[in-house]
């Protein structure tokens, strides 16, 4: 993969359900300061991917946020947060498959009746393991491909709109601009925003797939973040300026664009909507399977996970665990309890890469190809901004995270035992 590419799959890894459904909660949580949240979610998510940045430069094997805490923190926490991040990158497409579900009920209503709601998570899971089974530049293409039809709609809508608003016949802004957002409301905003501008996570992991993995890594975190926060800002804009009461819609792209496009730019960002929860889909199981291949590869899952198909050079049994892991997932929850799943493990492995950061100058002075100024503080504001977050989850969301940490605790002990890894045990 070259760096556009990598950087196409850190945006289609990025923008997937959220942006279809936030704008409404968004606008209900922030009033007319919605899009200065995207802004502030973007600061703190951009201390975040810089750490993140630095860390990645210094590796060019697969394993993304498990490989630089193995390599900062030895084993035991990189098993940890292994297993934190595979709940977290299952949970999150498990919820867009049942997403696409649900908006393909617009089309077909008796997609959500139990049968045929089984029938299209299989077929939808299925189909796209099938295609990243046969070889990672044909997942690659596919990531590209649904990142430019994701876009295109989205662009649609953000011209069209614009000028609508812009020409004056849109909602009046006073009719969203009585709510005084308090703290609470800004610490709620921030964490449903977290779930929008995750998922870079993820695309870091095939890294061993990649030319030119360590310089091209910080340019497609850039890139991601900068497209991604100037579509969701403008994006909410739109909405804001197009419906006199944004947050009481579930589909407000779709009901704005019905504003100004009529009942064909309605049916046109609906399709958007699939087309995009299909492309995240996509780019997760092009990128997560590296992800239990690592862990393998270093003894620390089943050395089964690090087999290679003989013809298609993929990770086989690692990419089917993961295609069966999502089905299970998408069939036994709905999409909230699959995003909470998502977001709570999420935050855990980003404090935790953050603050991997000054230990990994310690460890290897010289091998970052970037470097972060005062990378202390940089660290220091990454696991804060984390630890905030974190105080907004309840007792179910935390108990979720303890429950994988002592399976993650199990295997170590088994990992341990073997005394098969490259690293010693701690």
């Amino acid at each position: 993969m070259g760096r556009w590419t990598l950087a196409a799959l850190m945006i289609n890894s990025i923008i997937g359900s959220g942006i279809f459904g936030l704008p409404s909660l968004a606008a209900g949580l922030l009033g007319s300061a919605a899009p200065w949240g995207y802004v502030i979610a973007a600061a703190g998510v951009g201390v975040i991917m810089a750490c993140f940045a630095e860390a990645a430069s210094r590796f060019s094997e697969a394993g993304g946020p498990y490989l630089y805490t193995r390599a900062a923190f030895g084993r035991f926490l990189g098993i940890e947060v292994g297993w934190l991040l595979w709940l977290s990158r299952a949970s999150a497409p498990a919820a867009g498959a049942n997403l696409f579900v649900i908006y393909l009920a617009e089309f077909w209503p008796r997609a959500n009746q139990p049968l045929p709601r089984l029938l299209l998570l299989t077929l939808l899971v299925g189909g796209l393991a099938a295609i990243n089974y046969r070889g990672v530049q044909a997942g690659a293409q596919l990531s590209n491909v649904f990142t430019v039809a994701k876009l295109v709609p989205l662009a649609v809508f953000i011209v069209a709109g614009g000028l609508y608003v812009w020409w004056g016949r849109g909602a009046p802004a006073a009719a969203i601009a009585p709510h005084t957002p308090n703290g609470n409301d800004w610490l709620q905003a921030m964490l449903l925003l977290m779930f929008a501008y995750g998922g870079f996570e993820g695309a870091l992991m095939p890294m061993a797939e990649a030319r030119q993995p360590r310089r091209d890594a910080p340019f497609a975190l850039l890139v991601a973040l900068l497209a991604c926060t100037a579509i969701y800002v403008l994006v909410q804009i739109v909405v804001m300026g197009t419906l006199a009461d944004p947050a009481a819609s579930d589909r407000p792209l779709a009901l704005a664009a019905r504003q100004f496009l009529g009942a064909p730019g309605a049916w046109l960002i609906s399709l958007g909507a699939l087309v995009s929860v299909y492309g995240y889909l996509s780019a997760n199981m092009l990128a997560v399977p590296r992800l239990t291949f690592a862990l393998a590869e270093r003894g620390d899952f089943p050395a089964i996970f690090a087999a290679v198909h003989p013809r298609f050079r993929t990770p086989h049994i690692s990419l089917l665990a993961f295609a069966g892991l999502v089905w299970l997932l998408a069939l036994s929850g709905g999409f909230g309890w699959n995003v909470t799943l998502s977001v709570v493990a999420r935050l855990f492995v980003f404090g935790t890469v953050c603050a991997a950061v000054p230990v990994l100058r310690r460890k290897g002075p010289g091998e970052a190809q970037v470097r972060l100024p005062a990378g202390m503080v940089w660290s220091a504001l990454g696991v804060a901004f984390s630890l905030a977050l974190v105080t907004r989850m309840g007792r179910g969301e935390l108990g979720i995270v303890a429950g994988t940490m002592l399976v993650a605790l199990g295997n170590w002990w088994w990992a341990r035992r073997r005394g098969d890894g490259r690293e010693a045990a701690l």
